[in-house]
């Protein structure tokens, strides 16, 4: 997907979204909803691609992969949260959205603490 077909596209459905909404708000919300998934979905290609290229990187440097699949687990919490945040405001539910939005780093501090606990042993080991 290129990034013309990717604003066209939003703009096409911002200009459909327009026109709903006023009349049909709970159908312009289903639309919103189908758009973003169509979007995420489309770019899902691009993102294999760019994790593998990270893997091979990762290989080649002698990182280990724990290290790597933890970053790229904490990337995609942080891109589902976001998407799943800017659903809820969409749909006007910005508390829901900051609910969405606390969860989601809370949930990358989580799959941060072995890296942490990594580095800190190294530290350790370094100075020890």
């Amino acid at each position: 997907m290129t990034v013309l077909t990717l604003v066209g596209f939003a703009l096409l459905a911002v200009a459909a979204l327009i026109v709903l909404r006023p009349v049909r708000p709970e159908i312009a919300a289903l639309l919103s909803l189908a758009a973003a998934a169509l979007i995420f979905t489309a770019l899902l290609p691009k993102i294999g691609e760019i994790v593998a290229l990270l893997q091979t990187l990762a290989a080649k440097g002698g990182v280990d992969n724990a290290y790597l699949a933890a970053v790229l687990r904490i990337v995609g919490v942080a891109y589902v949260a976001e998407f799943g945040a800017q659903i809820a405001r969409d749909a006007g539910e910005g508390a829901i959205a900051a609910k969405v939005e606390l969860g989601g780093k809370v949930l990358i501090l989580a799959l941060a603490v072995p890296i942490l606990l990594g580095i800190l042993q190294l530290v350790v080991q370094l100075l020890g």
